[in-house]
């Protein structure tokens, strides 16, 4: 299906501040770019908000008919907290605490990634990239930049140099920021590292003996900067020019900052047209913050087992609620707005279950259902609004329960468009899945789990250790964890 030719899709670009009509550097292609995860710990629910979005971004680029490459990477590498230049990098540090190999932390935690998108019912993207799989690729970005003189070696690290390459091009153009305000800003440590300016940024890091996480280059053993990996990894499945780039608030600057100083210093143009930032979510009014309390776990929600919210609320309700809000607004987390949330959620669901059975009383119908369409696809072609194509659904929802109480009338026509328009949009669209489908997929999963630990119980009795400790470790492996107790075996799912 091919609707992009006559729709007029607006996306708010970071960079320019204003909405732009969307037009791909290819016809009918675009590429897409979204920031992934560290994999140190769980992903927390901000990150998936972030994510979400970004899947209705894909769901609804693939719905008008674009053929999207979408690239989201897996930042596995041990760069230094936010790219600093000292201290212990976060996966390193993990493993430290843990007494197991860095790698095993990446393992663990990219599969809790998975697993959790997968619940939230998001497509996976076309590309997963890791940054240690693209290690060459990065080394040949800095030996090109400092080819051109954008920037300098310092004791085997390699440092982007802002000032110089801001004589010729502009530092600050995505984030607002002048390089004049952060120098006055930063004078208090300059001196402090070998860097010739604070503003400068590592692309690369030369390893102190203990740092775990380290490869051979031609400046010394060390580790890639952080914002180096994202313009390795975008440029080399995307192109040095494409149409969409995406991630958090929080990741603009410096994050994207630099990735577009790289690009341009590397490549001489500016390597995205579109730049697009998701806000961030609060809870109860607040920053989330592991180091507070003031934090909640994906499986924490489902499960129920948490001391925020009064009972357990599924994925797709939990989905449900963050695509109320639309993308760039702050949205804030709370019980109320979870019960909210799913009251809704199931009021939707119910009047998609009534039009199945809807009574055909008309040659033509009270309610006008081609101008109801056509509103909801133009909530989306204006950057994307989640919240107006809900309100849009709903609309549909009190026409659908008059006709069904025999208040409206409904043609064999429209009834047809109608229930097409609502499952695309319900289920294609925004992603949700019906209540009945996830509830009988987690009685399926259940069921399985327990005939496993049944399995399991008969080869313990057996003295079958091997296949006992086999079924209990590759459960672990994909998140399900085994608990043997006084009354039986039990499990949770991480």
């Amino acid at each position: 299906m091919q609707l992009f030719e006559s729709n007029e899709l607006k996306i708010y670009n970071s960079l320019t501040g204003k909405k732009e009509i969307f037009k791909p550097i290819n016809e009918g292609h675009v590429g897409m770019y979204v920031c992934g995860p560290t994999v140190y710990s769980n992903v927390h629910l901000g990150n998936c908000r972030t994510f979400i979005s970004f899947d209705l971004v894909f769901r609804y680029l693939k719905h008008l008919g674009y053929k999207v490459r979408y690239v989201r990477n897996i930042t596995d590498a041990g760069h230094l907290e936010n790219d600093a230049d000292a201290g212990e990098d976060r996966i390193a540090k993990k493993a430290r605490l843990e007494q197991i190999e860095p790698m095993e932390v990446v393992q663990r935690y990219t599969v809790d990634f998975h697993n959790t998108l997968n619940k939230f019912n998001n497509l996976p993207p076309s590309i997963e990239p890791t940054a240690t799989g693209h290690i060459i690729e990065q080394i040949e970005i800095i030996k090109d930049i400092l080819e051109k003189g954008f920037a300098y070696e310092m004791n085997g690290s390699v440092y982007f140099d802002v000032i110089k390459f801001n004589k010729t091009n502009r530092y600050g153009k995505l984030s607002g920021r002048n390089v004049e305000d952060l120098i006055h800003n930063t004078r208090e440590t300059a001196g402090q590292t070998e860097k010739k300016n604070p503003q400068d940024f590592a692309l690369w890091k030369k390893a102190e003996p203990q740092h775990i996480m380290r490869w051979p280059s031609p400046w010394s053993d060390g580790f890639p900067g952080w914002h180096l990996e994202c313009t390795a990894m975008s440029t080399k499945y995307l192109g040095e020019h494409f149409d969409i780039h995406g991630g958090g608030m929080d990741l603009k600057f410096p994050h994207h900052e630099c990735e577009i100083a790289q690009n341009e210093a590397a490549t001489g143009q500016s390597p995205v047209n579109y730049w697009m930032h998701a806000n961030m979510l609060t809870l109860n009014g607040k920053k989330m913050a592991k180091s507070t309390g003031n934090n909640i776990l994906p499986n924490e929600i489902f499960s129920g087992d948490n001391n925020i919210l009064s009972k357990a609320f599924s994925p797709s309700v939990t989905r449900f609620f963050m695509l109320q809000a639309h993308y760039r607004s702050v949205l804030d987390f709370s019980n109320e707005a979870l019960l909210a949330s799913e009251k809704g959620f199931f009021r939707l669901m119910e009047a998609l279950g009534s039009l199945k059975s809807l009574a055909i009383s008309a040659s033509t119908s009270a309610f006008d259902v081609n101008s109801w369409k056509n509103e909801c696809y133009e909530a989306m072609n204006d950057d994307f609004n989640s919240p107006i194509l809900i309100a849009n659904l709903f609309e549909a929802v009190k026409h659908i329960n008059n006709i069904k109480e025999g208040k409206e009338t409904i043609s064999e026509n429209d009834l047809s468009l109608l229930s097409e328009a609502m499952n695309t949009f319900i289920f294609d669209v925004l992603g949700l899945v019906d209540a009945a489908t996830e509830e009988n997929d987690s009685d399926k999963l259940s069921s399985t789990i327990e005939l496993l630990i049944k399995l399991r119980a008969e080869a313990r009795a057996n003295k079958d250790f091997a296949t006992s400790d086999k079924i209990r470790d590759e459960l672990a492996e994909i998140g399900i964890q085994l608990k043997d107790g006084k009354e039986g075996t039990t499990f949770s799912i991480q």
